[in-house]
């Protein structure tokens, strides 16, 4: 995010979008986790105050302020209890799944909404400049979250999706993967997901576009 603070001459406008985008989109998918839990029957979320779409009560202070940084951040865990869960075998994955499909839910909307004022030609204005800007990264950025949180890494939601899959006798990987989970996602993050993931995100919205009309 700070390129567009440092960038000549800085991109003021492009922060705030950046900012603004991502705000909406950890806070959404970080209810999305609370009110699968709590469709569960599982009460902890919406006891912990999580099943709200305020984004004070979702926005971790050290992840947002690396995600400032460095353009890699979390927010805050959504507390659950397993054992409260209806599926005792897929529960955890479902309340896992759950943030990712929500992001996947706002590039769509992102993208129709994109097309639609570009086929109004509203886009080229100033505000519909603005406006079609902050769509844009809506959908790139609700692609990412999606993409990233679906690798099967501690903590990330993709860890409780494997989790639920293996069979027993291979629950090992599982334990392996909490153990190290850390400095894996911080070689993932920082290294391999921002090199390999952007032909693959760009793939995502051209075919997000696609499907809704572009």
């Amino acid at each position: 995010m700070l390129r567009y603070l440092f960038s000549n001459p800085p991109d003021i406008a492009g922060f705030i979008l950046l900012s603004l985008v991502f705000i909406i989109a950890l806070s959404l998918h970080e209810y999305g986790h609370a009110l699968a839990a709590t469709l569960q029957g599982d009460p902890t979320a919406k006891l912990a105050g999580r099943l709200t779409l305020n984004p004070k009560s979702h926005l971790d202070p050290v992840g947002t302020f690396m995600l400032v940084m460095v353009g890699f951040g979390w927010g805050k865990p959504v507390p659950f209890a397993p054992n409260k869960l209806r599926s005792q075998r897929f529960g955890a994955a479902i309340v896992g799944i759950a943030g990712p499909i929500v992001n996947v839910i706002l590039a769509f909307i992102s993208a129709f909404l994109l097309v639609l004022l570009v086929r109004s030609g509203g886009g080229t204005s100033g505000a519909g400049n603005l406006w079609g800007r902050f769509l844009e990264i809506s959908l790139t950025l609700n692609i990412t979250l999606a993409l990233f949180n679906l690798l099967p890494i501690p903590p990330l939601d993709g860890s409780r999706i494997l989790s639920a899959l293996l069979p027993p006798r291979k629950q090992h990987i599982v334990f392996f993967l909490d153990k190290w989970g850390f400095v894996i996602l911080l070689l993932v993050g920082f290294i391999l997901f921002p090199r390999f993931a952007g032909p693959v995100i760009n793939a995502s919205a051209r075919a997000i576009l696609l499907l809704v009309g572009a």
